[in-house]
């Protein structure tokens, strides 16, 4: 008997919608690029419950003709590819003819469509690939398309679909990538009922701020550069504007969104010695280049692509950021332009007449700047006032050597046996005596404790990054941890996603001891932080928050609840190179071997202690 048969086309396009729409945003970046191929100028998005409920795009495109309409929902139905060359020449967002067919097979599909010159438009509801309805319909020109219930027909696959605030995110993500290659068409996002996006046509320059907001405007620097190969054109930001996270990077190629670590580099490269090695630079750049020249049909997505050649374009990319942060001098330099006020002095307005020559002249300043090899040479009437120097050295000296103010005392090798041990903590190898009494700190950064047989050198950061963890990890267990009210509520505005991102972290952060409530679009007030911790930018530390959690938020190892333990930890530990008194290291020293686990990070990737035994410190020296 034949086992082998031919799917039922419903379930042929279900399985193939699989690779095209993964999740609500999946539709809503195919939808917004069939709307800007129908050359529209005004283009609206909704969306309900992250879009598993509702996802409607509005545009004022040109719209499609009654058959037209119904043939759009065919699998490979397009009006853009005719031959097999095109594909290769092709200009356009879609063109393969599986976006509407994917959305019918797995959504309820509503559209409404009308062309300028038709009477009537056309009303076509479509489930589970089948036409259920198809009339003649009273509707403005353009195309109104509503998908609805996601999934609805394959449960299994919307039980994987995340929590609303990460679904809103990627929907978010989508939106920003296609508004972003479009600054002359207007973009607008309403989320539950609420406008979370406005964008009106302008420049490129005014679509990057409105998204990105208006802090970045003044580190913008512009790129353009043109070749008879290739255009490429954008803004870069300047090393102030680096990000923890590659959130705020954008790739187009022929305006169409690509994800390329190989260009990631090129730019990177290009801001080498001007960053941080854990930073990176914002930038949103465009290339324009011949279609044959990329293979832009690599990926169901169309975000990888393949370049002819990849040398090529990353050395203009690469050299393309330089030219641009050469022209803009961003690099350590000395500011030569005149302060305003300077030229409101005296001393520059007013004339400089010959008696005032004449008596700068005389002057023994002028004569030790002017008379040859006189630059060393000093007026003995000006000795009398440096005669008590070595007296402010000698007591200076005197002060640091009793190193009873505060000063961290210098190490000799004769101090580490002096001191009495008295804290224990537990070791698997064996117990450590370790003391109460007086550490020392080496270039910032470390603190040696000595031990009854030896020391431990101790990493400030890292150590006290783990006291955090363990602390910040008690506190998600209780019912509420100790909140400090703050006397003046502090207001921070972030961008639309960081806001979504916020509202998503409220309910951990409360958990801590923050007290955050929103405070309309975008906007919240910090009425509260937690008692343990000592803040003076509360709004800064919120951002760099969200940064780090992003930083986290591809690693699906944690819980959210674990990243933001992990975040806070390393946010607010004391950073390597701020310098501690002998209270301070003492006190971390205890903390950390009162750690339940003191010997490693929060990640397990470092040791928070190196422990230097007497026996190992003895084979140094050859005893």
């Amino acid at each position: 008997m034949d086992v082998i048969q031919l799917l039922p086309d419903n379930i042929a396009n279900q399985i193939a919608a699989g690779e095209v729409i993964q999740r609500p945003a999946s539709a809503l970046k195919e939808l917004l690029e069939n709307a800007v191929d129908a050359g529209a100028t005004r283009i609206k998005v909704f969306i309900t419950d992250a879009g598993k409920n509702t996802l409607q795009v509005i545009d004022n495109g040109k719209g499609m003709s009654e058959t037209d309409a119904r043939m759009a929902f065919e699998r490979h139905a397009t009006s853009k590819i005719r031959k097999i060359d095109d594909l290769f020449h092709v200009r356009t967002m879609g063109f393969r003819g599986e976006a509407l067919a994917s959305i019918a097979a797995v959504a309820q599909v509503e559209i409404k469509t009308k062309r300028a010159e038709d009477e009537l438009g056309t009303f076509i509801e479509i489930e589970n690939s089948v036409v259920k309805k198809q009339e003649p319909c009273v509707c403005e020109n353009g195309t109104n398309i509503c998908m609805k219930n996601l999934f609805f027909n394959v449960p299994a696959r919307r039980n994987f679909l995340k929590s609303n605030a990460s679904e809103t995110k990627h929907i978010i993500e989508e939106f920003i990538r296609v508004a972003m290659a479009f600054p002359s068409i207007f973009f607008s996002l309403h989320n539950n009922g609420q406008e979370v996006f406005h964008l009106e046509a302008g420049t490129l320059k005014q679509r990057v701020v409105q998204i990105l907001g208006n802090n970045v405007n003044q580190h913008l620097v512009n790129v353009k550069e043109e070749t008879d190969y290739m255009n490429i054109y954008g803004f870069i930001g300047k090393p102030e504007a680096s990000r923890k996270t590659r959130g705020e990077q954008y790739f187009f190629v022929n305006n169409r969104f690509i994800r390329s670590a190989y260009l990631n580099h090129a730019v990177s490269s290009a801001f080498a010695e001007l960053l941080p090695k854990e930073n990176f630079p914002l930038y949103t750049l465009f290339i324009e280049l011949d279609p044959a020249q990329v293979d832009i049909n690599v990926h169901p997505t169309k975000q990888e692509i393949k370049f002819e050649d990849e040398k090529i374009i990353y050395a203009f990319v690469q050299a393309a950021v330089k030219h641009a942060l050469a022209q803009a001098s961003i690099a350590p330099s000395i500011d030569f332009s005149l302060d305003a006020n300077i030229q409101q002095l005296e001393s520059v307005n007013l004339p400089f007449t010959d008696e005032k020559k004449e008596s700068a002249e005389s002057s023994s300043l002028f004569k030790t700047f002017t008379e040859k090899n006189q630059a060393h040479f000093i007026d003995p009437s000006l000795q009398s006032e440096l005669s008590h120097w070595r007296d402010f050295y000698e007591s200076s000296k005197a002060d640091k050597t009793a190193g009873n103010d505060g000063l961290v005392p210098t190490l000799s090798a004769g101090d580490l046996s002096s001191y009495n041990l008295l804290h224990q903590y537990e070791n698997k190898d064996d117990k450590i005596l370790l003391a109460g009494g007086k550490c020392m700190q080496l270039l910032n950064t470390y603190i040696i404790a000595p031990t009854n047989s030896g020391f431990v050198l101790i990493h400030q950061q890292i150590a006290h990054e783990r006291i955090l963890y363990e602390k910040f990890g008690q506190m998600m267990h209780r019912q509420k941890s100790a909140t400090q009210q703050m006397l003046i509520p502090t207001t921070v505005e972030l961008s639309v996603a960081d806001s979504i991102l916020l509202e998503d972290l409220l309910p951990e952060l409360e958990m801590i001891g923050y007290k955050i409530e929103s405070f309309g679009k975008d906007t919240f007030v910090i009425q509260g932080v937690p008692a343990d911790l000592t803040m003076n930018n509360e709004t800064h530390a919120i951002e760099l928050l969200l940064e780090q959690f992003k930083h986290f938020s591809s690693d699906i190892r944690f819980s959210k609840r674990e990243k933001v333990v992990r975040c806070l930890a390393r946010q607010q530990s004391i950073k390597a190179g701020r310098k501690l008194d002998v209270e301070e290291m003492q006190l971390l020293v205890q903390e950390l071997f009162a750690c339940n686990t003191p010997n490693v990070s929060p990640s397990g990737n470092n040791p928070t202690y190196i422990d230097y035994k007497e026996d190992a410190l003895a084979r140094l020296f050859g005893k």
